[in-house]
């Protein structure tokens, strides 16, 4: 009797976990964006084609420039955005992300080196990362809006941990994500006052 309501309680859990996660956006939906707006996505990290995406966006009313300035600064990252515990760089020199950086850090509970793919400044940064378990790509688009601009951050994973993380916690790291640019609209707009 005890298993049966434990298999139960499971029913849930599975049936959403059968449901499909919403990919970070169509083919369709991504060509009708202009180049400017997309994310260049790696053959093997295309979401369409990925077990696991999220997609996240806000409007931030600062320039790009002081956008930039917030995302590139890692060792502020763990004072407003729990997902990342303290990051340290490969070469202790650099006091900010760099085109050739290589970061180690904790996020979700697991331990990444993250390598940047893409560093465009105040438009563009992507990092790859792995370790055993799972290997993503997490993109930072910024696209220029008026006397502001729109923060895009997308991801796309790979590895057997994805199906637990699309399973049973299936929005933790899109909430995680809302925060991290919630932070960051946060010191922008603050400083852009």
């Amino acid at each position: 009797m005890k298993y049966n309501i434990i298999l139960l309680s499971l029913v849930p859990l599975f049936l959403n976990s059968c449901a499909t996660v919403p990919k970070a956006m169509t083919a369709s939906a991504a060509s009708s964006l202009k180049p400017h707006e997309r994310i260049n996505w790696p053959k093997e990290y295309l979401p369409e084609e990925a077990p696991f995406t999220v997609s996240n966006e806000i409007q931030i009313n600062a320039s790009p420039q002081v956008v930039w300035k917030d995302l590139i600064d890692y060792k502020a990252w763990p004072t407003y955005y729990q997902g990342a515990d303290p990051v340290t760089l490969t070469d202790a020199s650099q006091t900010k992300l760099q085109a050739d950086s290589v970061m180690i850090w904790k996020t979700m509970g697991l331990n990444f080196t993250s390598t940047i793919k893409e560093y465009e400044p105040n438009r563009r940064l992507s990092w790859e990362s792995a370790n055993s378990k799972i290997r993503g790509y997490h993109a930072w688009l910024i696209v220029p809006q008026g006397n502001g601009c729109k923060l895009i951050t997308e991801e796309s994973q790979h590895g057997w941990l994805t199906f637990f993380q699309k399973t049973f916690v299936p929005t933790k790291l899109s909430k995680l994500h809302d925060d991290w640019l919630a932070g960051i609209k946060q010191r922008a707009e603050t400083l852009n006052q």
